[in-house]
């Protein structure tokens, strides 16, 4: 009986249809290589398809960032969709890697090979950057990440929710350089982390302590918890992470972005400047290159009805 493989094939192009590129979406170049060697390559991996719209807009998110980084002399950014690269030859010679994706058992490059090249990169000395729920680890995988950023986020201590945090205290550093009193209005933010020694808190606010979870975190009622860390790893590499940027709109907060982008330079080698990256915005780009996630009605139209229009 041939109807259930049938049945297969249309799932499989349903789901692979739900994971396509908006068309907006594929206007902005991917995986282009650099046109001059001497070129910093800052490679940024964005996550597939997640959550509600406006949150885990890792593509838009990701695309943003990249037009930052170009305002700054000699980086070449490289956006890659879907969670990892095409052509994963476009990773050789990055200074440095963002990945803004989702976690745990959906971090996108937990498959042995992929794991395996971004060892590489990490033994090679390459920058490394991790936002929101990418530092969510497995288990198995926790130690060794926590050699590479200088942090893991587990369940058995970890915590997460969604709350205003605003920040007011920034330690010396080069990534704290122009940043200033910054509030970022119910993002959502992941705390209570394993830290390697020597990671270096840069951020670190109030959290409501009905979010502790975990007895580990209850034991801590009252502190505040660090939710954005530097990492210089043993071989000199750089690592540096950050677990709020949920919300998309929080990207309109210029400390936010110049926070973030100042830590991807850094990881890079590339040195700041004393009033902080460059990170010039136009608030119209704010909506632009969101994933198309279509509501449940849109999902599931009424029989006989049209099918939404893409977007």
């Amino acid at each position: 009986m041939k109807t259930p493989t049938l049945l297969l094939a249309l799932l499989s192009l349903t789901l692979c249809a739900r994971a396509e590129l908006t068309e907006e979406q594929r206007r902005v170049p991917l995986e282009a290589a650099s046109p001059d060697p001497k070129l910093a390559k800052i490679v940024l991996i964005a996550g597939s398809t997640s959550n509600k719209p406006g949150q885990h807009e890792y593509f838009a998110g990701c695309a943003l960032m990249m037009n930052w980084l170009k305002q700054t002399p000699g980086v070449w950014p490289v956006l890659v969709a879907e969670g990892w690269p095409k052509n994963e030859s476009i990773l050789d010679g990055a200074k440095a890697v963002v990945v803004y994706a989702d976690g745990g058992v959906k971090l996108p490059f937990l498959e042995p090979a992929r794991w395996a090249k971004m060892k590489s990169l990490m033994d090679a000395g390459a920058g490394f950057v991790m936002l929101h729920q990418s530092v969510d680890i497995p288990n198995d995988h926790a130690d060794e990440m926590k050699s590479w950023l200088g942090a893991a986020f587990q369940s058995d201590i970890g915590c997460r929710g969604h709350w205003d945090m605003e920040f007011s205290e920034f330690p010396q550093h080069p990534t704290t350089r122009g940043v200033t009193t910054f509030a970022a209005p119910l993002d959502g933010w992941l705390y209570n982390l394993h830290f390697a020694p020597g990671a270096k808190p840069l951020l670190a606010g109030q959290v409501p302590d009905k979010s502790r979870t975990s007895a580990d975190a209850k034991a801590q009622n009252g502190r505040a918890e660090v939710i954005g860390w530097a990492y210089e790893r043993p071989n000199g590499g750089r690592s540096f992470g950050f677990t709020g940027c949920d919300l998309h709109r929080n990207w309109s907060v210029e400390s936010q972005r110049r926070f973030v982008t100042n830590g991807i330079l850094w990881t890079a080698g590339i040195e700041i400047p004393a009033g902080g990256a460059p990170v010039t915005f136009d608030p119209a780009s704010i909506s632009t290159n969101m994933d198309y996630k279509p509501k449940a009605a849109e999902a599931k139209p009424a029989a006989g009805a049209a099918p939404a229009p893409a977007q």
